[in-house]
This record gives structure tokens, sequence and C-alpha cells, in this order.
């Protein structure tokens, strides 16, 4: 018959005995390996990444710390007065139990030391291509990530303690979330009732008084009596919705432009469909010349201020080059360019996703003529997982918690679908191949373009943070541009580090007036500056002519010539 005493848990004790007794096992079974490695030559030959000389080292140095873990696990009086190097912050871990209960203290110490030797031995590995070694630290840390404790139910304090709490609600909470995203192929990151187009985001007042079948323009409303009389165009990535530059109105760059008394007219993408299956680079090149000279002609100007943000950027540099080929440069009286790049030598980790493997999968899911924006999304994720993907998994699925509403999330997750031609050659000409840094390697519309010999005055914001656009590829531009050009620093990222309102007092930006070769240079004699760079771009543009027009006839959207097409913020930006 079984007794209550049969089935009662182990004791403390009892735990840590027989931990104790696994831990003493393991020990032995590598002492005797490490001595068989460490045996005569004759006996063991030495095979580099098995029992070379820093290999058994780093074999013992993770045995040490597997042991060191053990001990504090086995004896936690020696554990709490014994010297621990503080670990470097990790929200994964921020719940108490992670750190007060002896079991799950352990499991936490375990995966950050498992994942530390597993990431330095990836380090470690000499003898292979660097692009494959960059691969692999993508992949190991990708790898990391993913086995993470706290991914996992049974293996989490929180989760367990909230299945208990909630009797299994959570679960079935976080099923209902899985099974969601699972539907829409796509990971949900923000309540998606929160934000709404024209709602609540992309609110700054203007009209579409333009459109084609690849993009809309949109010309906004002036908020003042006069206006520079050089116009503004903005060039938004496609990849994504333009409105990341007109989120809400204390975010909006296009609003705060506005007011800064400025005619402000945005370009507004069409997501790809069908019927842009033989869309390719050149039409985006020929769409940004249109609407320069749209602009010039509905309000009688020689020339337009530009801005090209990322992908958009670089397409902006081969605009420039082409004009300048054609003789008709003075149409740009300056460009900006937000975090874009024309050297892709050294752009980041999105190289890693242009292999003949990954190009092979995109034509496989491009058969219609577009890749759809969610593979793309999915791309950008993975650059990000533990933020982008492990978070949310963890929250939302294992702990069942509603999304919060964010505005930049919801954008985020707002995907625009892609030309597969343009996609394809975007990913080997400029990222596999890096043909738009070679003078003549490329051309556009039948002309060779040479980027050495755009003239343009330039102001060039890179993010110091920036995983999609490294900063140091962002530099390249100042190094190949022969205009006057100014190169501004942003603290952040690729999105923060744009979009960073005055108001928000938030990061900071380095400038340096000195002629330097390199971006290590500029930070070493740069000037810090508190808070947002977009007072200092706006400084700068006016510098390039501060002549002013009343903000009346043409400069009003609709008036002038200009035939009024639908309401800002357009069609294009709610199609699928």
């Amino acid at each position: 018959m079984t007794t209550q005493s049969d089935t009662a848990p182990p004791s403390l004790e009892d735990l840590q005995h027989w931990t104790w007794v696994m831990g003493r096992a393991q020990q032995m079974m590598m002492e005797q390996g490490l001595q068989a490695m460490k045996g005569p030559a004759e006996a063991m030959p030495v095979i580099p990444g098995f029992n070379d000389p820093a290999t058994v080292q780093r074999v013992q140095d993770f045995w040490a710390d597997s042991l060191t873990i053990w001990q504090r696990f086995l004896d936690p009086a020696q554990a709490a007065s014994a010297p621990v190097a503080a670990a470097p912050a990790d929200k994964r871990f921020k719940a108490a139990e992670w750190h007060e209960n002896p079991v799950f203290d352990m499991i936490r110490q375990s995966y950050l030391m498992i994942a530390d030797h597993m990431l330095r031995g990836v380090e470690a590995l000499e003898g292979i291509d660097p692009k494959e070694k960059d691969r692999l630290r993508f992949a190991a840390r990708g790898f990391v990530d993913a086995m993470s404790p706290t991914n996992f139910a049974l293996t989490n304090p929180e989760v367990i303690a909230k299945t208990v709490e909630t009797r299994g609600a959570n679960l079935l909470k976080g099923m209902q979330n899985m099974m969601a995203d699972i539907g829409r192929g796509q990971l949900t990151h923000t309540d998606s009732t929160a934000f709404e187009v024209g709602r609540n985001l992309a609110m700054t007042p203007g009209k579409v008084v333009h459109r084609t079948a690849l993009y809309e323009l949109i010309h906004y409303a002036p908020t003042t009596k006069k206006v520079l009389a050089t116009p503004l165009v903005i060039f938004p990535p496609w990849i994504n919705r333009f409105y990341i530059l007109d989120l809400t109105p204390e975010k909006s760059f296009i609003r705060w432009a506005v007011e800064q008394g400025i005619s402000v007219f945005m370009v507004s993408w069409k997501s790809a469909d069908a019927s842009m299956k033989d869309v390719v680079w050149d039409d985006y090149v020929a769409a940004q010349v249109d609407a320069v000279d749209t602009i010039r002609d509905l309000l009688d100007v020689p020339a337009v201020h530009t801005i090209g943000y990322c992908v958009a950027g670089t397409t902006l540099a081969a605009t420039l080059a082409l004009l300048e080929a054609k003789g008709e440069a003075e149409k740009v009286a300056s460009a900006t360019f937000f975090t874009a790049q024309i050297d892709f030598s050294n752009a980041g980790e999105l190289n890693l996703f242009v292999g003949d493997e990954q190009l092979r999968l995109i034509e496989q899911v491009s058969k219609d003529g577009f890749l759809d924006g969610r593979y793309m999304a999915a791309t950008f994720n993975l650059l990000r997982g533990r933020d982008l993907i492990w978070n949310y998994v963890t929250n939302n699925y294992l702990l069942g918690k509603d999304y919060a509403p964010f505005d930049l999330l919801h954008w985020n997750g707002d995907t625009t679908n892609l030309p597969a031609k343009w996609h394809k050659s975007y990913l080997t000409d400029l990222y596999r191949d890096n043909l738009l840094i070679r003078p003549g390697a490329l051309s556009v519309a039948g002309v060779p373009i040479d980027l050495t010999r755009v003239k343009t005055p330039s102001y060039i914001q890179a993010g110091r943070e920036d995983h999609i656009a490294p900063a140091d590829s962002v530099w390249t531009m100042t190094q190949v541009f022969t205009g006057p050009m100014r190169f501004v620093l942003a603290g952040s990222g690729h999105i923060a580090g744009v979009v960073n309102p005055p108001s928000a007092v938030k990061y900071q930006y380095w400038t340096n007036p000195d002629t330097v070769a390199t971006l290590d240079a500029f930070v070493a004699g740069a000037t810090e500056t508190k808070g947002s760079w977009w007072p200092d771009w706006i400084d700068w543009l006016r510098e390039r002519g501060a002549a002013t027009v009343a903000a009346t006839g043409a400069r009003v959207p609709g008036g002038g010539k200009a035939t009024v097409l639908g309401e800002a913020p357009g069609e294009y930006v709610r199609a699928p």
C-alpha cells in the first residue's frame, strides 16, 4: 500500500544530495576526458576545435563555471557570501524568483553561462570566411535567445505562478493570441484596435495633389503666414508606410516641419500587387524625378529640398547622380538623408540574407510578382529577436497578457508588399555585389551613374545604435559626395533616432565641423548636444536659402493649378 510518506516531495536536503551526486559524476567524467585529451601526442593527435590547447581551455572554463553554479546551489549560505560579478541588466529575468528561488536562480545562471560560452566559442573560431562567421554568430545568438528559460512555461516562475493563480486561463488566452497570429501570418506587437490611419495616426491636414501607378503626392496645409520659398519633398521607404514621419501629432516630423514654415510634400508609395510585377529600381528613381518636377511646376519654383529615408535615401543618391549626369542637378536645392546607405560593404546583419538560398526562397514566395510584406517584417523581427519575438511569446502567449497600445509598433506591423524584380535586384546589385558605390557600374534609364559627381548640399544623419543601416555604413556617404555636407550622429537607432521630436527631450546628437576621414575620428572630436537633432537640421536648411513667400495661392493645397484628388493621408496608405 502506498503511504503518504511514499509520495511526499523530496526535502531540500534530498534535492541537494542528489544534485551533488550528479555534479560529482559530471566532474569525474570531465576529469577523465580532459586527462585523455592531455595525453601524449602519439596517443591522441591534436584536432583543432576538439583537443587543441585553446579548445581544452574553453572546455575547462565551461566546466569550472558549471561546477561553481552547482556549488552555489548546494550551499546557499556560501553563495550569498561569495563575491559574484554583477551581471548586465537583463529584463527577461527581472522577476524576484529568478534571483531568490534557488532552483530558478540555478536555471538562470546555467542558461546565461551556457549562452556566454556558446557565443564565445563562435568568436574563437579561426580559419573560416568572415561572412560565414557572421552567419554563425547570428545563428548562435538567435538560438541562444530562443532557448531562454523565460520562453518555456515549465521553466518560467512567472508563468507557473500565473497559471496557478488563473487556473490556466492565461494559457488559454495565450493560445488564443497565438492562433490569431498564425491565422494572420504575422506576430502581433500591439493592440490592433488602438490606432487607425486618419483617426489618430497620419493626421496632419493636407491634400493628395498627384497620383501615379506607383505613388501619391500629398501637399500639407501651411500653418504659418509665410513659408520658405523652396519647398520640401520627403521620400519615405516603400518597405513601410510613410506615416512613420506622421505618427501621433506630438511625434510627427511632418507636422513639426510645417510649423517651422516649410511647404511640405510627402510621397506615399503604393503597396505592390500583381500589376507591379515589372517594376524595377529605375521606376522608383523616375518617380522621385517626377515628384520633383511636379512640385516645381505646381509652385513655379526652380528647385526643391529633398529628404530620403533608408532605401528611399539610397534611391535619392542615385536620383542626384542621374540629374547630375543629365545636367539637371539644379532641380534639387539640397538633399537630406535619414539613415541611408550607398556603400553596402558594411551594411550590418541584413547582409546575412542575400545568400543563394535566401534569394531562391524569395523567388519561390514571389511567384505573383511581389513579395508579401510579412516576410520582410519577419526578417526585421529576427534582427532583434529578443525584443520583437520572444518578449511577445512570453508576455502574450505564455502569460496571456493583453497587447499594449504603441503607435510605433502599430506602424511596424502595417506591412507593405514589394515588387519582386526590384527586391531581387536591390539585394543582389546593392547588398551582395555593392555596385552603387562603383562609378558607372549601375545605370538608370540607360544612363551610367557616378555618385562621386554629386555636388548637391547634403545633410547626412545616422543612428549610433542603428542595426539596419549601421552608422559606419552611412558615414561612407561623406567620403563619396563632393558637395558641401553636414554629418550628424544621432542617439538611438533606425527609427527612434529619426523620430525624436524636440518636445520629447530624449537622446542626443553629435556634430563635428572638422574634416575627418573616419567615423571614429568624427566621434573623437565631436560635440554632444542633448535632445533632438531636428532644430539643427532646420537651421541648416534655412542656410541653404532663407527667402520666404506668402502662404497663399499655390502654397495652399489645391490652390493654383493643382487638382485635389483626395484628403490626406490618401488612398495608397490604406491599401493592403
